[in-house]
């Protein structure tokens, strides 16, 4: 079973899709995998990143395994 993205807001826009299915690895490797454009709003330091339900303090090391479940959530604006 692969691991599946999972984009919000914008994010959902710049993928073309609300989440992707990728194979299993570093997330460095997931990530360039994916169309430039789109990689790029990822990395963005107020992105945050939710792996399988919890929101990650920390982005380094991260491994998706098969089945996992890695959310991108975008800044939210308001008014």
């Amino acid at each position: 079973m692969p691991a599946r993205l999972v984009f919000l807001g914008r994010l959902e826009d710049l993928a073309g899709a609300p989440e992707l299915t990728v194979a299993a690895g570093p997330l460095a490797q997931v990530l360039a995998a994916l169309d430039r454009e789109l990689a790029i709003a990822l990395l963005v330091d107020r992105v945050r990143l939710a792996l399988n339900g919890e929101v990650l303090a920390e982005r380094g090391g991260i491994v998706l395994a098969d089945g996992d479940e890695l959310a991108f959530l975008p800044p939210v604006s308001g008014g």
